[in-house]
Parts: C-alpha cells; sequence; structure tokens
C-alpha cells in the first residue's frame, strides 16, 4: 500500500512537470512566432515606405525634368519677342517671391535644438523643448531684418506656409519635422545677424538651456517650395 502511495506521488509530481514542461513550451513558442510575425511585418512596412519613397523620387525627378524644358521653350519662345522676355521675366521674379524657384546667396543658418538638461531638473520639462512658437518668432525676425527667402530643415516658407506643433514635432508645409531645425535665411548677413543681439530672441532661448546658434555665410542655396500654392479667394483686379 505504502509502495502504491509512493508511486501515485511520483505520478504525479511527473505529470506536472510535465503539464508545466508543456505550457512554457507553448508560450515559448506563441512568444517566437509573435516576434517573427512582428518582424516580418516590420520588414514588409519599411519595404513598402522605400517603393513609395522610390516612386515620390522618380515622379520628382520627372518634375524637374519637366520644368527644365519648359524653361527651354519658354527662353526659346521669348528670345525674339521683347514684351514676352518681359512677361517672363515677371514670372521668373514672381517665382522668387513665393518660394517656386530654388535660390542661392548669402546669409545665415539659425540652429535650434531641444534642451540637453534632464527633464526632472525643470519645474516645466516643456519649457526645455523647441515649440513652434519659437520657430515662427525667428521667422518673423528674419522676415523683419529682410531675408528674402527662408528654409526650416529644407521646407522652403511660402506665403501660405503654416507651423504648426504637434507634440515633440512640427508641421512644415505638411511634412513632419523634428529638432534640431535648421532655418537658413538669404538676404544681408550682418542684418540678419542682429537676430543674436545681446537679449535678444536667441539670447532668451539659451536662457532657458535651449540650444540656440547663429553662423553667417556666404553661399546659402534654399530649394524651392514642391507642392502646389493656390489661391481661392484672393482674385486679381481688372484695369
Amino acid at each position: 500500500m505504502q509502495n502504491k502511495k509512493v508511486v501515485a506521488i511520483v505520478l504525479g509530481v511527473m505529470c506536472f512537470a510535465l503539464t508545466a514542461g508543456i505550457c512554457i513550451q507553448i508560450r515559448t513558442v506563441r512568444g517566437t512566432n509573435s516576434t517573427v510575425s512582428n518582424d516580418y511585418e516590420e520588414n514588409n512596412l519599411r519595404a513598402e515606405v522605400l517603393r513609395y519613397k522610390e516612386r515620390y523620387d522618380n515622379k520628382v525627378k520627372e518634375l524637374s525634368d519637366a520644368e527644365a524644358e519648359l524653361e527651354k521653350e519658354r527662353e526659346s519662345a521669348t528670345q525674339n519677342d521683347t514684351a514676352l522676355k518681359d512677361k517672363e521675366e515677371e514670372i521668373t521674379a514672381g517665382n522668387k517671391i513665393i518660394g517656386l524657384t530654388e535660390v542661392t546667396g548669402p546669409g545665415v543658418i539659425v540652429t535650434l535644438g531641444d534642451s540637453k538638461k534632464d527633464a526632472s531638473s525643470s519645474l516645466d520639462p516643456s519649457m526645455l523643448l523647441v515649440h513652434d512658437t519659437d520657430v515662427l518668432s525667428v521667422i518673423n525676425e528674419l522676415k523683419n531684418a529682410g531675408a528674402e527667402a527662408i528654409s526650416i530643415n529644407d521646407q522652403r516658407i511660402t506665403p501660405t506656409t503654416g507651423i504648426i506643433c504637434g507634440g515633440n514635432i512640427i508641421d512644415i508645409n505638411g511634412e513632419k519635422v523634428g529638432a534640431p531645425f535648421e532655418i537658413k535665411a538669404i538676404g544681408l548677413p550682418e542684418q540678419l545677424a542682429a537676430l543674436d543681439r545681446p537679449n535678444g530672441y536667441l539670447d532668451i532661448l539659451r536662457s532657458w538651456s535651449i540650444e540656440a546658434k547663429l553662423e553667417k555665410s556666404n553661399n546659402i542655396t534654399i530649394p524651392k517650395y514642391t507642392g502646389t500654392i493656390t489661391y481661392e479667394y484672393a482674385k486679381s483686379v481688372e484695369d
């Protein structure tokens, strides 16, 4: 009788151990399958993004080639026609103003970056971040100082550009960009550099531990706006 009890106990322990082992094995297999599945989905998503980017880059190149061909046709059409040539110069000047032409020239480069201080060391951690209002303030000061063209992280600022804060990123022209923000401005460097004056806005940002620096340059290139600018409500006044 005693032997039967011992055998029963041993069998019970073995069954328990076997059941536990099977459960652990099932969980391990599920976890492995889940990891493999997640990796597979992530790889597929990455491949899909790369395919869309390739298509986008191809379309941008096609558009650039078409614009170059159109420019040649315009030059050819206006070569012997003074009136048409004047109109073409007006279009070119207008495109520069609204941001539809890549431009180059002297100016300044302003870089704004989030503070590297520990957020727990501040009563208001948001004060350690660059916000849309900070970027807008810098843009407005550059405009007031005579900037003729401005970009933020290679996004051209146009008359209809919106700069909207969205957490730790900023939406510019519908594109999401994050810190550090590189703001390029073309104009008289000495005049634009007044932004970095004592008690000026950059100085104030630095007092909050925000990284803010300005450098002059004689050769800045600002890309054109690649979107479409439409005016739905503003109409030309007829003579």
